[in-house]
């Protein structure tokens, strides 16, 4: 009888720290609970996305404006198209931005970062809104790909290469 409140304390605490480590991991995962912010979408066209996941993170300038909120294929052009949901508080971005998908570190996760463009309200430019679509995009640049250019692009030797030798 004596043990058992200190059985009681034990698992509480266990039971405490398991809480704590899935929150944990949740957060480090991008998975939030408040879901109180309010997003717009805006969608791209890549042709390539590499290996961009949903719910990436999407960046001007190394801050997070939003998430990746779907991934789709254009049945006619066989064209993936991304779909952004925006912070509404970062609901001044310019129509001339462009969206490009890049890569943390060396080998590490694939963001949309948009480089902010020229605005003008004389000459026509708007701000992105809700449902527009981001016209100037670049693709994914793939490790495997440049590896391989690399690695055969070096060892082929041209025709002048070869008279010399």
């Amino acid at each position: 009888m004596k043990y058992l409140k200190t059985e009681i304390l034990v698992g509480c605490f266990m039971l405490m720290g398991i809480v704590a480590a899935v929150i944990l991991a949740l957060q480090v995962a991008g998975l939030v609970f408040n879901s109180k912010t309010e997003t717009y979408t805006v969608y791209a066209k890549f042709s390539d996305i590499g290996s961009l996941r949903l719910r990436a993170p999407v960046r001007i300038g190394g801050v997070n404006i939003g998430r990746v909120s779907g991934i789709s294929l254009e049945p006619e052009t066989m064209t993936p198209i991304v779909a952004i949901g925006i912070s509404k508080e970062f609901d001044k971005i310019s129509n001339e931005s462009k969206a490009s998908i890049q890569t943390s570190g060396l080998i590490g996760e694939q963001y949309i970062a948009i480089t902010p463009g020229f605005y003008d309200e004389e000459m026509g430019t708007t701000y992105l809104k809700d449902g527009d679509y981001i016209v100037d995009t670049g693709s994914a640049v793939i490790l495997e790909d440049l590896i391989s250019k690399f690695v055969f692009n070096s060892s082929v030797k041209t025709g002048e290469e070869s008279k010399k030798d």
